[in-house]
């Protein structure tokens, strides 16, 4: 009998199906499979799914007995929407009698959805006043909605995140009738009855397509004789048991981008950065900070939703991207592609092959310029100079880069442009990477000015077979470190096998005590439990927006008992040098402000700032901040002691106080109140969460100065 334990994750990307075996105790990759992916099929891209997991398992001598974990990303929801292949909606909206019957049915009444590529979800409304919901007439009323075409029904009550009764009354009945139903205080615990109407509408309009998409693929995996949960992976990089995926699925949307995006947090251990991936055609950028990918609303067809999703931004620049000019200079890059061209690489192409070669231009689609570069080779075949062969000239690529090609090649076809424009071979290509880079540079200082990122803090940490094409290139522009994992081309997969669940219940809440906020992580929590987290791995982390009266609580778990063990336990003198690394000195020059064996604490003193790192066991750098405090207290003592060290640690200007983000070190957690903004919240919290720690247990306090 194998004492393996392996976690299985498939990608499904727009060209292949890409299936990793990782070993769950040293985390090494044992086996790799791969396959077109099937969006043509009668399953869709379910059948690649379940194809390349049996490929990895066959050909890498795994036993579906060892297999601990297996999770896929799915394109399927953002394609559905994309390419209208949506049901038709019935919403059945509901509330008392009154001017709030008045209001319920304007609000519930959704207009038809323009999905922004000519294609449209159909929806027809019908309104139930709750004092007339018996059995018979909400059954009446759905048997009228399936008689007009309706395929699948959205129950949606006035203040039904406060009370769910009817809305789950309506599900159950239409469940029993055979069509589907999507509750809109499922998906979303915020008010604002119209945006959850029309967030539950898109999610219904997927979910008879979906549902039998996740039946076909968990049969299939079952035949294969695996019996743990199937997990899908979610647009805010966790993953969800494929029962939870059945009733949202519209969670999965971008799931794509947040498996690269979980695949760079966990391999890399990356824990403040802006993330690349960078493809032939488009790069997808994001953010990672405190360890955690940003996440935020998604827009579907220019209609704002209360879906959840990694904040990516995508640019039509990429390692593909072709190149415009005109005598004399350098125009633009991309945003077309060679692929789309359906032209090869210059670097890719043998030198041989530009012995009289020409440069002339080309208009490559209907509706492009007519100024995109293009090189007729001596065989009479046509190939372009792209953002790789640019990198290929400067010789920025590491030796084994996916995106590495021929550098003689790359040179004569870069000869022709150089002519052209009046430049040198190299300035010609260090032209073309600066145009793509100048593309880049403002949504990086975007993202850095949106998430309030600490610049020394940032590395660009790359994905994608074109990443060490710009990414290298970028971070020497703007001085930033950089990391490219050695797997780049897979790592969507592998964010895929070790991802973690993610749950999240936001709700409007003025003035929240810390009775509200417990509340709400334990709801947190449980959620997070029923996709599949063991309770012991379970950590709940809140953000309060005072300004728009919501908190959010965030639950992220492991979905096994024995977490995935990147690494051996590291000791104090391994977290000083971690530390050392993160902060940019030397690890003499590193204190240990405190320690309980479990959570490492380190200060340093750089440009009159007294920067933080808290590391966990594994080597995480779990808070990373450029100024704070750090006091070693218990728990006797900790609201004296966190009153005096968080006015030590608020910034005051004129009349503006600007309070601390706090930290605490328990045991084996790290507790961040990083998003809640006041004292007596934070106090009130860690009072109700510290109740089963002893009084004279060691409890270490992080303050973090936010500067003005």
């Amino acid at each position: 009998m194998s004492n393996r334990a392996i976690r299985i994750g498939i990608d499904v990307g727009g060209t292949h199906t890409k299936a990793v075996a990782i070993d769950n105790s040293t985390n090494e990759i044992v086996g790799k499979g791969s396959v077109m992916t099937t969006h043509h099929d009668e399953n869709g891209v379910a059948t690649g799914v379940v194809e390349a997991f049996k490929k990895c398992l066959s050909e890498n001598d795994i036993k579906p007995e060892e297999v601990i974990f297996i999770a896929h990303s799915t394109t399927q929801a953002t394609n559905a929407l994309l390419e209208g292949d949506v049901s038709k909606v019935g919403v059945i909206g509901m509330s008392g009698g009154g001017l709030e019957a008045f209001f319920t049915k304007r609000q519930t009444k959704i207009k038809d959805i323009d999905l922004g590529t000519g294609k449209w979800i159909n929806i027809d409304h019908s309104f139930m006043k709750t004092k007339d919901m018996t059995p018979d007439n909400v059954s009446s009323m759905i048997k009228k909605m399936a008689d007009q075409g309706d395929k699948v029904i959205v129950a949606s009550k006035a203040f039904g995140v406060d009370n769910m009764k009817e809305e789950r009354m309506v599900a159950e009945i239409a469940e029993g009738q055979g069509i589907p139903c999507t509750v809109a205080s499922d998906i979303t615990k915020l008010y604002g009855l119209t945006t959850r109407t029309r967030t539950a509408c898109l999610n219904a309009s997927i979910l008879p397509k979906m549902l039998d998409t996740a039946n076909s693929t968990e049969r299939s995996v079952r035949a294969a004789k695996v019996t743990v949960p199937l997990m899908i992976m979610r647009g805010d990089g966790g993953v969800m048991e494929i029962n939870e995926m059945k009733k949202r699925p519209i969670l999965t949307m971008l799931s794509g981008p947040a498996a690269s995006v979980i695949g760079a947090l966990m391999y890399l251990r990356a824990s403040n950065g802006i993330y690349f991936e960078v493809g032939g055609t488009s790069t997808n950028i994001g953010v990672i900070k405190n360890g955690r990918p940003a996440v935020d609303y998604s827009i579907i067809g220019g209609h704002r939703t209360y879906v959840n999703s990694l904040d990516v931004r995508v640019l039509g620049v990429a390692g593909g991207s072709m190149i415009r000019a005109k005598k004399g200079a350098i125009v633009d890059v991309g945003p077309r592609s060679a692929h789309i061209a359906n032209m090869g690489y210059a670097c890719f192409t043998e030198p041989e092959l530009f012995e009289g070669a020409e440069l002339y231009y080309i208009k490559p689609r209907e509706n492009d310029p007519s100024d995109y570069v293009a090189i007729r080779l001596k065989n009479g075949e046509s190939v372009t100079i792209t953002n790789t062969c640019a990198a290929n000239v400067l010789g920025i690529l590491e030796d084994g880069d996916y995106a590495m090609g021929n550098y003689e090649s790359s040179c004569k076809a870069m000869q022709l442009l150089a002519d052209e424009v009046g430049l040198s071979i190299k300035d010609t290509a260090r032209a073309i990477l600066q145009k793509a880079c100048d593309k880049i540079k403002p949504v990086i200082e975007d993202l850095i000015d949106k998430y309030k990122i600490e610049r020394e803090q940032i590395v660009l940490v790359g994905a994608g077979g074109g990443a060490g094409t710009l990414l290298t290139f970028t971070a020497n522009e703007m001085n930033f470190k950089y990391q490219i994992p050695v797997n780049a081309e897979v790592i969507s997969s592998i964010g895929v096998a070790l991802a973690m669940v993610r749950e999240m219940v936001e709700r409007t809440i003025p003035n929240p005590t810390a009775e509200d906020i417990a509340a709400l992580k334990k709801e947190a929590k449980a959620l997070a439990m029923n996709s599949g987290a063991v309770e012991d791995s379970i950590e709940v982390y809140v953000e309060i927006d005072e300004q728009a009266q919501k908190v959010t609580a965030i639950a992220m778990g492991s979905t096994e008992v024995k977490t995935t063990d990147l690494m051996k336990n590291c000791d104090e003198e391994e977290a000083l040098q971690i530390a050392a690394e993160s902060i940019g000195l030397e690890q003499s020059k590193m204190k240990m402000a405190g320690s309980n064996g479990s959570i490492f604490v380190v200060t340093a003193e750089k440009d009159g700032k007294t920067p933080v790192r808290m590391i966990d066991k594994k080597g995480f750098v779990k808070v990373q901040r450029s100024n704070g405090t750090v006091l070693v207290t218990t728990k006797s003592r900790l609201r004296d002691d966190l009153k005096l060290a968080w006015d030590k640690a608020s910034n005051f200007s004129s009349e503006v106080r600007i309070n601390p983000d706090c930290y605490i070190a328990a045991e084996s957690r790290v507790i961040d109140y990083s998003g809640i903004p006041a004292l007596e919240q934070v106090t009130g919290l860690a009072g109700v969460e510290l109740i089963d720690i002893k009084e004279d247990a060691e409890i270490i306090l992080v303050l973090a100065r936010n500067e003005l």
